[in-house]
Formats: C-alpha cells, structure tokens, sequence
C-alpha cells in the first residue's frame, strides 16, 4: 500500500548549519548529550545521535567536549530550527547539566562564563579569566 504525501505534507527544507556526528569515531561516551541543552542528541545503541534535527540549533556547544572528534558542524538542508520545539523539550526535561569547572583555576559555571577547549587530547573547560592566560602564554 502506497501513501500519498501532499507537498503541504512535507518537511521544509532549509540550507543551515548542524550538528554532524561521524559514527565511525563516536566512542558513545556520552559527553555530548549535556552540552545540548535543546536535547537534539541522544544516545541510541552506544552512539551519539542527532534524533531531531529541528532542535538542533547548530551553535556547537557539543563539538568541545567530544574526545574523539566525532561531532563537527555542516551546512546542508536540513529541518529549520524550531526554537518554540525547542523551549518545549527543555521545559520538559527540566534543567540537566553536569556541572563543569575551569581546568586551570577550578572556577565552576555557577561563578564564572566557561568555553570548551582542548588540552592535551582532553576536551576541557576553561573559564574566561584564564583564558588569556591560554591565548598569551
């Protein structure tokens, strides 16, 4: 049995920016779930998935804690993103978040703005006051 979908139907389509996880490298470890707040990756038989392109807003705060380099962005058509989904699902899970801290000087997120950044072959965070001090020397 065949199902006729009206073009009114269909997803639309746009060119943008995501989320793309090459499943080859992921190791599952999980890290990326967190830093998605709007919950478009998910874990799914060991691997990292972006379940929902529609929440994924392409900012990439996943792509810093990725160990194996697995996650990078890519522009190709995709479902817009959908900020109004997005709020929904967050409102649903309530807040979750593994609290992090700077890597240098132990600052938490509570106390101060984090970005990710590796060190070493470790995806780190590292707050804003010691940032320079990774810029600079």
């Amino acid at each position: 049995m065949s199902v006729i979908v009206s073009i009114e139907d269909r997803p639309r389509l746009v060119r943008r920016q995501i989320v793309r996880i090459d499943e080859a490298l992921c190791n599952g470890c999980g890290l990326c779930v967190s830093p998605c707040a709007e919950g478009a990756i998910v874990l799914i038989d060991g691997k990292a998935k972006v379940v929902r392109e529609e929440l994924c807003d392409g900012a990439g705060f996943c792509l810093g804690v990725c160990p194996t380099g697995a996650l990078s962005i890519e522009e190709r058509a995709a479902a817009p993103f959908d900020e109004h989904a997005a709020e929904a699902e967050m409102a649903s899970r309530g807040k979750r978040m593994i609290s992090q801290s700077c890597y240098l000087c132990g600052t938490g997120e509570e106390r101060g703005v984090l970005l990710p950044c590796r060190h070493d072959g470790a995806s780190l965070w590292v707050c804003t006051r010691c940032l320079p001090r990774l810029i600079h020397g």
